[in-house]
């Protein structure tokens, strides 16, 4: 065989490994020729392979498809992880109708050095114009032999590991070869497949706590008979309360709520790849997210023990409220699961100031107050869950919706346009708040306000980003900082100026408001009232890698795709030595994360 005739193939080749080792370094910061060769590559070359056999007539246009769809995939994979700190799984593929929820976000997140990996389509249209008509070449079938057996062999190996971290497993045993392990489990019933159970007593023996009957807790009943509202804030995080720029608060309004309120300032987000949809979930069920896949993308439309359901019983009307298409995160299909009685989105709230994705934040509250009267007279009592949306990434908003004056260090930087969508926000709810006093509402109801996820987080936060909130807050911005977020109890009467510094998950959001309204829940949940107890311990899925966890006293952070693990003092987030107290914690939180996987796979599709 001429030389001429195998070049091509080796060209070809030679341009999907190079193509992969950047990849490996930029995903993994993995450089080992060894590993490449060995485990990443073969399977991306068995591929290649089978497109070579398959479509030699049409070679150079079958190959320029093939490595223009891996570029896709590398170029993709990378925003993901810079956006979401994570790799994405097949599941990820569900959301591609999610996609706009990123999308202006696209141009902060990429560099002119992400589009190399589109540098081979090129390449490849050179090469075709050199070699029009390459040779058959018998050897291929012997290659794609040989790369299906390596293949087979890690992929045998992969599929014996517990794919506990999703970034991990994939620089371990090959990112292509991670998807496959994940479709083999999803297939089988083994990804989420668990047969743990845990009694109330021994869950909260696993926190640290003495379990309390929940009828005989101190805060139980106190709220007995109220309507309730919970307020769920588009990107809210905790470090915004309180505080001020150049005199200026971020929150003015939640500032003077605090005082007639509990407000409980160590609360952490724990959601998966559903961000809002699955904050929704872990609020009114007290269960725990599935994590690598938006939960509300794999119900299978069984009813759930919700906080609407069992409201329900006790003569409360529960309505939704969220100014976007209701099929955006699958709410079509997760509402129903949830019980609610009416459901708003896009197509009810009246369609005008579009900001982002609809109407901004201050139409949504004036309908949700508007709809009120009509409510009281149709319901002994109405639970209205609101879902904000108008302080979103990319935080842009237009002039005539900023509250604050910026110092020029802040214009047009990515922590000042989060700031201004904040204090945006804070108005609203402060305009609500008043609605509900003025018509008087607010002495007979139970208001809970809570941010969702974090909003300053990625590689959208620059090093200026992080510069300018370390001046804000004092101290370098920390992933407590990142995930905390506030959680406030509020209505006429019932608190008095309290901050609690106790460890609590979104997953205690439930069961803490049950407990006020003095309604116990007739089914398992993760959390607990945070009224009652001290000591909690949170597993952490998706924002830092599996294994993670966060107890009263320490965080923890697994090892990643790029970083070795690292476990923090909980307070200071000063590191610490890894002790006897972490080992068991670790061991505490895979026992806690197989019950809420038992918990959760009885809602999840079949």
């Amino acid at each position: 065989m001429k030389k001429t005739a195998v070049m091509p193939y080796i060209l070809i080749f030679f341009l999907l490994f190079i193509k992969i080792s950047a990849f490996r370094v930029l995903i993994f910061d993995a450089k080992s020729f060894w590993h490449i060769a060995l485990v990443e590559f073969p399977l991306w070359a068995f591929l290649l392979s089978v497109v070579l056999l398959v479509a030699h007539k049409k070679l150079w246009q079958a190959v320029w498809i093939f490595n223009l769809l891996v570029s896709v995939i590398f170029f993709t994979v990378t925003l993901y992880l810079r956006y979401y700190s994570t790799i994405p799984s097949y599941y990820d593929l569900q959301q591609a109708t999610q996609s706009s929820s990123v999308s202006n976000t696209i141009a902060m997140l990429s560099t002119p050095w992400d589009f190399l990996f589109f540098l081979d389509a090129v390449l490849l249209v050179f090469l075709a114009r050199r070699w029009r008509k390459p040779v058959k070449l018998p050897a291929i079938k012997h290659i794609a032999v040989s790369m299906a057996v390596i293949s087979a062999i890690s992929i045998g190996y992969a599929i014996e590991q517990p794919v506990i971290d999703v970034s991990y497993f994939a620089k371990e045993n090959g990112f292509l070869q991670s998807q496959v392990v994940q479709l083999y489990n999803r297939s089988t019933d083994t990804a989420h497949a668990s047969s743990t159970k845990l009694s109330e007593k021994k869950l909260e023996e696993l926190k640290g706590n003495k379990y309390v009957k929940v009828s005989e807790q101190e805060s139980f009943g106190r709220a007995k008979g109220r309507n309730l509202f919970v307020i769920q804030v588009e990107s809210l995080q905790n470090f915004v309360i309180g505080k001020t720029l150049n005199g200026q608060e971020i929150t003015p309004n939640l500032n003077n709520l605090l005082s007639e309120s509990a407000y409980f300032s160590n609360v952490f987000q724990q959601i998966g790849a559903g961000t809002t949809s699955d904050a929704e979930w872990i609020v009114n069920t007290g269960l725990y997210p599935q994590g690598m896949i938006p939960t509300a993308n794999s119900l299978s439309g069984k009813e759930a023990p919700s906080l609407a359901r069992t409201l329900k019983k006790e003569g409360y009307g529960s309505a939704t409220y969220h100014a976007d298409d209701v099929t955006f995160w699958n709410r079509d299909v997760l509402y129903p699961v949830l019980g609610y009685e009416e459901v708003f989105s896009i197509d009810d709230i009246p369609n005008v100031k579009n900001v982002g994705f609809g109407p901004a934040d201050e139409v949504l509250f004036r309908f949700a107050a508007d709809e009120l009267p009509r409510q009281l007279e149709t319901y002994e009592r109405i639970y209205a869950n609101i879902v904000t949306v108008t302080s979103h990434t990319p935080f842009e908003l237009p002039s005539s919706m900023q509250h604050l004056t910026l110092p020029i260090e802040y214009e047009g930087m990515y922590v000042g346009n989060y700031l201004q969508s904040i204090r945006y926000a804070d108005e609203q709810i402060g305009f609500f708040i008043q609605e509900l006093k003025n018509r008087g509402i607010y002495d007979e109801s139970l208001i809970v306000i809570l941010g969702d996820h974090s909003g300053m987080h990625g590689t959208l936060v620059t090093e200026e980003d992080q510069q300018l909130l370390s001046d804000f807050l004092g101290h370098d911005y920390s992933l407590k900082d990142q995930f905390t977020i506030p959680l406030i109890f509020t209505g006429g009467n019932l608190f008095e100026e309290k901050e609690m510094t106790r460890l609590g998950g979104q997953t205690d959001i439930m069961p803490t408001v049950l407990a006020l309204l003095g309604i116990e829940h007739n089914a398992p949940v993760m959390g607990h009232n945070l009224f009652e107890y001290k000591k909690n311990l949170l597993g952490m899925r998706y924002y830092m890698p599996g294994g993670s966890y966060i107890q009263s006293e320490q965080l923890y952070k697994a090892p990643g795709a790029k970083l070795p693990g690292v476990l923090h003092d909980l307070k200071t987030m000063d590191e610490r030595k890894k002790n006897s107290d972490a080992k068991k914690h670790h061991k505490d939180t895979e026992t806690l994360m197989n019950y809420a996987d038992t918990l959760l796979t009885d809602y999840m599709k079949d």
